[in-house]
């Protein structure tokens, strides 16, 4: 009866422990359920840099949207399956739409499409202006861009996303968004001082072309010429591009004024002395010398604001001078005021300048901030360090340029010579707006304005861009023209038009736009293993250059022997040449192995790396969350005991 008993106890127990293993799996799904329940939508993002966190503008941009807008995503799944690069970089793209489409509470259509080749969805892709790019490691094109279109079948598209410029994935994605929500086409308000639209050539007697970068803009914007004398500046106005602006009236530069301060953006370009006006020479000045009255400035407002800018100093960088011709040969000579600016001058953080490869500037100025300017600045373009401050006055009636370099010498700062400005900037006109003058028939007299909506400091930060060269817009800076069959074809030979396009996207994109920040990217590089590669080439070359010194030293040695030597027509080596070219063959064959075991020390220490991060990830952390298992499972058997 006792053996009876403790069977039917065991059993009992065991059928206690399976019900209880299926009550716990039964809970255990039904936690589930209503935890997805209760917790849908719940996101946490603990990535170093918040990747998959879309910026408050970017959530601005989609809670405003009024309609849905379709998303295509064309990326060739199957032909990347040996391209791990893009597979991965792919399901980065892919998981940023999928944030938008969340984000936009219905208002976006996503769409991924494999199109294979041959097929109607290849079609379709090229159709959109999709980029088929051939990548080693598949035999088919891949395609990984993105198409948008909305209710009216307007249509914006990313040809391919460049996995070099993932940190600008989010605005990229945004601003093709924003685009099709606000399809009508933006107003530019013009400022020029220059002849950018075209004029009258006095000395040809024929009209001068219109800038081939006001062209493009023309293309892209509507851009209005508002001239120099308004006092107002129209509401539909999104922002102002303020060229050479030379003579400025006080009511003109008070619309400027408030127009920034109320929120609008502007892009101002300046100059101490630009070659791009041709401003006729003033009566009386000694044949030969150039036309004065070249340079520009907005002394009142950059006062105001706590920007400096001098017009009568060039900027001189000695590292990044074009070359030239002068004299009657046309010999080249490097001239220090035209300046070929490249990657390492341009900010990479910045959406402007990230993707430019050559901006060519003319007889540039700088700007600066005053000590307690309202005014933060943050460079775009800069010059070397290798630069230094000349008068402009210098660079009139200049036979050879490269007499500007005898004696020059760099102050070691970088110049900035264009940059964003930020800041709640204050007016230049703190009382009001200026009298105007009007004329009656008794005379002039002045009138005192309206002051109702005067604003005296900018409520938010604001939007501007300024550079410090009007002749980065001029053609012969960036673009040569030519001739086919009566219509002209612009080759570009330098990024300043992208330049000057990308800044007027920026400012005319929205505040919400404008406010996406550039992202970190998502790789994560081996620094450690990095270090261990420098460190290991570095070793590697002071042996290679021990090596080569060596062998410059025993090719002397064995020279100076054979002019030593009495019978200098006896080709045959001396027991000594003999000795020290042994000598040389065997320390040579020693650096080399020297050479082989820095190589087997790098490869042994990455070897090394990788066996301690395998042991810390397969052992050491499985047994730390074991110990932390029974600590906690401890712990509480204590507390329950007691």
């Amino acid at each position: 009866m006792e053996t009876g008993g403790l069977i039917m106890s065991t059993a009992s127990q065991r059928n206690i422990s399976t019900s209880s293993l299926l009550l716990l799996t039964l809970a255990f799904v039904a936690a589930i359920i209503i935890s997805n329940q209760l917790f849908s939508g719940w996101r946490i993002d603990l990535t170093e840099n918040r990747l998959y966190t879309l910026s408050d503008g970017t959530e601005r941009i989609l809670e405003n949207l009024n309609e849905p807008i379709n998303l295509y995503f064309y990326y060739s799944d199957k032909a990347s399956q040996d391209v791990p690069t893009i597979r991965s970089y792919a399901n980065r793209v892919r998981e940023m739409l999928n944030e938008f489409r969340r984000a936009a509470n219905g208002n976006i259509n996503l769409n991924v499409i494999d199109p294979l080749p041959f097929s109607e969805d290849e079609d379709r892709a090229a159709q959109f202006g999709l980029q088929g790019i051939g990548l080693a490691g598949s035999p088919d094109p891949v395609y990984m861009g993105l198409a948008g279109t909305d209710s009216i079948d307007n249509e914006e598209v990313i040809p391919f996303f460049q996995p070099d410029k993932e940190q600008f994935l989010e605005y990229d994605i945004a601003k093709l968004v924003s685009t099709l929500a606000n399809p009508q086409r933006k107003v530019i308000g013009l400022i020029s001082g220059a002849p950018m639209t075209g004029d009258f050539d006095p000395q040809t007697q024929q009209m001068m072309p219109a800038w081939v970068i006001y062209e493009q803009a023309q293309q892209l914007f509507e851009v209005r010429s508002l001239g120099t004398e308004i006092d107002a500046i129209d509401d539909d106005v999104g922002m102002l591009w303020i060229v050479q602006p030379k003579n400025l009236s006080n009511s003109m530069l008070y619309a400027i004024d408030q127009f920034i301060l109320k929120g609008g953006n502007a892009m101002i370009f300046v100059d101490p002395l630009a070659e791009a006006d041709p401003a006729p020479p003033v009566q009386g000045m000694p044949p030969g010398m150039p036309p004065q009255g070249q340079n520009s400035d907005l002394p009142a407002l950059f006062a105001a604001w706590g920007l400096q800018f001098s017009p009568n100093d060039v900027v001189a960088d000695a590292q990044r001078a074009l070359s030239v011709s002068a004299g009657s040969g046309g010999r080249p000579v490097r001239h220090p005021g035209l300046l070929g600016l490249t990657e390492a001058e341009f900010n990479s953080d910045d959406i402007i300048t990230a993707d430019l490869n050559t901006i060519n500037v003319g007889l540039a100025g700088h700007f600066s901030v005053a000590e307690g300017g309202a005014a933060r600045i943050e460079p775009l373009l800069s010059t070397s360090s290798a630069s230094g401050i000349l008068a402009s006055s210098r660079f009139s009636f200049l036979p050879d340029p490269s007499a500007l370099l005898n004696g020059f010498v760099p102050d070691g700062e970088a110049y900035v010579i264009a940059a964003r400005v930020s800041g709640a900037l204050p007016s230049a006109f703190p009382d009001g707006p200026p009298a105007t003058e009007v004329t009656t028939e008794d005379g002039s007299e002045a009138v005192e304005p309206d002051a109702a909506g005067h604003v005296t400091q900018a409520a938010d930060s604001v939007n501007l861009i300024v550079v410090a060269d009007v002749d980065i817009l001029s053609d012969r800076f960036w673009v040569q023209q030519q001739n086919f069959f009566g219509q002209r074809i612009s080759n570009a030979f330098a990024s300043n038009g992208t330049f000057v396009v990308n800044a007027l996207e920026s400012l005319l994109g929205s505040a919400e736009l404008i406010g996406v920040r550039s992202r970190a990217t998502f790789s994560r590089p081996f620094t450690k293993v990095e270090d261990l590669r420098v460190k290991a080439e570095a070793q590697y070359r002071e042996t290679e250059q021990r090596l080569q010194s060596e062998l410059a030293e025993t090719e002397q040695r064995l020279g100076e022997l054979q002019t030593s030597r009495e019978d200098t027509g006896n080709v045959l080596m001396t027991p000594e040449q003999q000795a020290e070219l042994g000598r040389f063959i065997d320390r040579r064959s020693a650096i080399r192995k020297d050479l082989r075991a820095v190589q087997r020390d790098l490869d042994k220490n990455i070897e090394q790396l990788g066996t301690v991060l395998k042991i810390i990830n397969t052992t050491l952390v499985p047994v730390l969350l074991t110990i932390f298992v029974l600590i906690a499972g401890w712990r509480r058997n204590r507390r329950h005991g007691s």
